[in-house]
């Protein structure tokens, strides 16, 4: 037994399992074609507890931590789900982290309440068109104007932007692109603010997508979350949390990929023989599974010492590059072993192995964490 693995945790995994074998795989087919999950799925998740895991009873959550919303995470994966319905149905989970953080009991009474009852979707939107990786560059615009802001600029590869009814909105507060940054929270229907086309990706087709825009857009000063200039330091404290989240579903859908080829090699003739049977691919299997369950086993190490409060920046940026490449080594080598069927929407392999492709870039690009690695090593 292991702290990620206790008789509790053994009950929400249980708990995950059947919420989706019941309420998940009859539909993700569709929900992937149809570009989106309903909104449903987020009352129903929160009706069995799911969707709060994570966050304190006392702002409408389930309670639980950081290593209790990594177990439902997994789950969710290893139960045929996968990375994709993650972020559609977990938004919350970069949206609200700032709110509770900041303790503003309005804001957590009219956004973070609601959307952990599953009435409400948020969506936080940091990315814009001409800048990804650099926070401090951000150049949408809040202008103080009495007790409002009015705010100009642009967002893009927003998740979940099409359905949120509110966007935690990463502003520059000073001047464009200086640094000093605030969180709005941008409630859809106010003047001014529109969002534009789905956008459409190689993978995480239930996902929806959006651009955001801002033209002298008025939200309230109340509206904001935390004081004036302190986002940038407020998004920086959940970086930690969102790679985590992103190391798990690598590492998760590498795992469920073993799962598929293992069971594919056994049930796969050729030549009157099972691929099972060949030394080459036991050993394939051998390796995809060494990788998966070594990446699973560091992310959970630094996951327990994040939950215990330690300051653990680069084993957190080598954690998630860790589980990316051993996520991209067994999804590529699954689909082959798969042959022909494995190139097939059919295939649940090949949801994987599109949807693995963004996680090396979302929460900061491998090559950021490597950067991150660096400077820890003192260089």
């Amino acid at each position: 037994m292991t702290i990620v693995d206790t008789p509790e945790r053994r009950q929400l995994r249980e708990l995950t399992r059947a919420f989706v074998t019941k309420e998940v795989l009859p539909y993700l087919d569709d929900w992937e074609r149809a570009g989106e999950v309903p909104r449903s799925l987020h009352e129903t998740a929160a009706k069995v507890g799911l969707l709060g895991v994570g966050f304190p009873e006392k702002v409408g959550g389930s309670g639980g931590d950081l290593l209790d919303s990594i177990v439902v995470t997994e789950e969710i994966i290893r139960s045929g789900g996968s990375s994709g319905l993650v972020a559609a149905l977990f938004t919350h989970g970069i949206a609200l982290p700032h709110m509770v953080a900041a303790g503003n009991a309005e804001l957590i009474d009219r956004y973070v309440r609601p959307t952990l009852a599953g009435t409400m979707i948020g969506a936080l939107a940091i990315t814009e068109p001409d800048g990804g990786s650099d926070v401090a560059g951000i150049r949408t615009f809040a202008r103080l104007d009495g007790d409002h802001y009015v705010v100009n600029g642009s967002k893009t590869y927003i998740t979940s932007g099409l359905r949120a009814d509110f966007v935690t909105t990463a502003v520059s507060t000073v001047l464009p692109g200086s640094g000093a940054l605030s969180l709005l929270v941008i409630e859809k229907g106010t003047p001014g603010f529109s969002v534009g086309r789905r956008l459409e990706k190689l993978g995480w087709h239930c996902s929806d997508t959006a651009e955001l825009s801002f033209v002298d857009v008025r939200v309230p000063v109340a509206n904001r979350i935390g004081p004036e200039d302190t986002g940038f330091l407020a998004i920086m404290q959940q970086f930690a949390t969102e790679r985590l989240s992103l190391a798990t579903q690598a590492y998760a859908t590498a795992q469920r990929c073993v799962e598929l080829a293992v069971k594919w090699c056994r049930d796969r003739s050729t030549f009157g023989r099972p691929l099972a049977s060949r030394q080459l691919i036991r050993h394939r299997l051998a390796e995809m599974h060494t990788r998966a369950e070594a990446a699973r086993a560091y992310v959970h190490d630094v996951a327990e010492r994040v939950a215990a409060g330690q300051p653990v920046v680069t084993e957190v940026a080598m954690a998630k590059n860790v589980a990316v490449a051993a996520c991209d080594h067994v999804v590529d080598a699954a689909l082959q072993l798969h042959g022909g069927f494995g190139y097939l929407r059919d295939a649940e392999v090949e949801r994987h192995y599109r949807d693995a492709r963004i996680l090396g870039i979302g929460g900061g690009t491998t090559e950021i964490m490597n950067e991150i690695i660096a400077k820890g090593m003192g260089l």
